[in-house]
């Protein structure tokens, strides 16, 4: 058996690191220096909410539900800030050589909010809820590759994958993946029992949630406030006005039109950018006409002017993306692939290709999906016209946008926070049948490569394996992906946070509530 221990800084989580630093660097000398102490009432006014959530983990979909997993729940792993795999429940773990056997040691005298212990049986039953057919989960893709799961003593359990997958623990960190309390193979998620730093006093799906400290939670560093209540406020001006006037310590998604003003204006408010994965998209349902036509999809990557939606949306915090969901930071980024750019011309040729001399489409968005999804519909609008493509922009309601509009109509704005290896990007999003696969793209090469890849030890091929699925995507792939946006979010200047935030989801890592505290 070769150990692998969680915590190792390799050369991503050094990038990583530094460029969080660098973010760090710009607090005021007491936010970096103070020390985190407990107490107090956190109020945080959250982009998303929806009143189709619901406290099962595997339809979390949103910042919301997904702020939710990481306070309540537990996870084996942990995605730290510096973007390296950490334990959580699990004390440590090791892998076979061939890396299809991983064996977790997992920590003893953990209990559930309620009291009860958890076990074994727990964690087995906790990741098989994800697994097997009938599962509907949006992490059975990536938990299909387990086997079997079986246990040794009372403190370690054994994951047998179909093939190798270097990158197995990272897997285990998903926010979908919580440990939950469990009877003869159930678990039980309706109650709201977790494990985690904070105790759910009262849930309104749509509207808020409350919690209280849990003052039995395992790890001494995590979980300082009394009490939190997180507020859904899915109107931007609502929620910036909230933080303004002190209704709420903190918010998520900034009008980045405004984000200057916003911190020039009000000194006790302090505008945290940090770059990571998330991207934004345009979804095209490639069973549907016209998209179904690879010739159609190339027309309308070539239809966008990606520099001027990350100037006049992102206002210059982010870049331009190429299609595929890789960012810039990441080991197996592709930084030989050509840049699909804005040319009016070579859509033109493309829709010629398709039988076509114009094109009509409808495209569905709302600022639900992600800040300026409706002005950034309007600039492709604009942008296509000079090639024969006249894109009618839909404004959708920002309520019920993920039930009733996400892989529901077929073309469609949507953010995706990406996911820290190329791995559970791919797999979660374009796989084959996949639960998100919303494209509802399918590609044998890229589904072989995928796998390959998985189980890939060597390096250099990994990569050669990751390059070539980012071109497939690029010129034959479902989404148009023209930007990746840094995170940018507020807070008052009496809540305090590491130095370090973690950029593999929005706000600190999405896990805000346990590592931060009142200054």
């Amino acid at each position: 058996m070769s150990i692998i221990k969680g915590g190792m800084l390799d050369r991503r989580g050094f990038l990583k690191t530094t460029a969080a630093g660098a973010v760090a660097a710009t607090l005021p000398l007491n936010m970096a220096l103070a020390q985190p102490k407990k107490g107090g009432t956190m109020r945080f006014g959250i982009a998303h909410g929806s009143s189709t959530d619901t406290l099962d983990p595997a339809t979390y979909e949103n910042s919301f539900t997904t702020s939710l997993s990481h306070g309540l729940h537990t996870r084996l792993t942990e995605v730290a800030a510096d973007g390296t795999i950490v334990p959580e429940l699990a004390e440590s773990w090791e892998a076979s050589d061939d890396a299809t056997e991983w064996r977790f040691k997992v920590r003893k005298g953990v209990q559930f909010h309620s009291g009860k212990d958890v076990t074994l049986d727990d964690v087995v039953a906790s990741v098989n809820y994800h697994r097997g057919e009938a599962s509907t989960s949006a992490a059975k893709p990536i938990v299909e590759p387990i086997s079997d799961i079986t246990t040794e003593g009372d403190d370690t359990v054994i994951f047998t994958l179909q093939g190798p997958n270097a990158d197995f623990p990272f897997v285990l960190s998903d926010y979908h993946i919580v440990i939950l309390p469990s009877s003869d193979g159930t678990v039980d998620w309706r109650s709201g029992d977790g494990a985690g730093s904070y105790k759910l006093v009262e849930f309104n799906a749509g509207v808020s949630a409350i919690f209280e400290r849990n003052e039995n939670y395992f790890q001494d560093d995590r979980g300082f406030f009394d009490r939190i209540e997180m507020l859904s406020l899915v109107d931007q001006n609502a929620r910036t006005t909230a933080l303004v006037s002190g209704d709420v310590d903190a918010i998520d998604r900034l009008d980045l039109k405004t984000v200057g003003l916003l911190g020039r204006s009000n000194p006790e408010i302090l505008v945290q950018s940090v770059p990571g994965n998330l991207h934004y998209t345009f979804a095209m349902d490639t069973r549907a006409d016209p998209f179904s036509d690879n010739n159609v999809r190339l027309a309308l990557k070539y239809a966008i002017n990606r520099e001027e939606l990350v100037e006049k949306i992102l206002f210059g915090y982010g870049t331009v993306g190429n299609d595929h969901p890789i960012g810039r930071g990441q080991r197996f980024f592709n930084d030989e692939l050509e840049q699909t750019s804005y040319d009016p011309d070579k859509a033109k040729f493309h829709l010629k290709e398709a039988g076509l001399d114009n094109l009509s489409v409808k495209l569905s968005a709302a600022d639900a999906a992600f800040s300026g999804a409706v002005d950034a519909a309007v600039l492709y609008q604009n942008a296509a016209a000079a090639a024969g493509i006249d894109i009618e922009v839909v404004r959708e309601p920002n309520d019920g946008y993920w039930s009733d509009v996400w892989m529901k109509k077929p073309f469609s704005a949507v953010y995706w926070s990406g996911r820290v290896v190329e791995d559970q990007a791919f797999t979660t999003v374009y796989q084959t049948g996949a639960s998100w696969n919303d494209t509802f793209w399918s590609n044998a090469r890229f589904d072989e490569l995928l796998i390959k890849a998985r189980g890939e030890l060597d390096e250099a091929k990994r990569r050669e394996m990751y390059y070539e699925m980012q071109a497939i995507l690029n010129q034959e792939g479902g989404p148009v992906i023209p930007m990746f946006a840094n995170w940018v979010f507020a807070h008052s200047d009496k809540v305090a946070h590491p130095e370090v935030m973690g950029s593999n989801w929005d706000v600190d890592g999405m896990r805000w509530m346990e590592r931060w505290w009142f200054a």
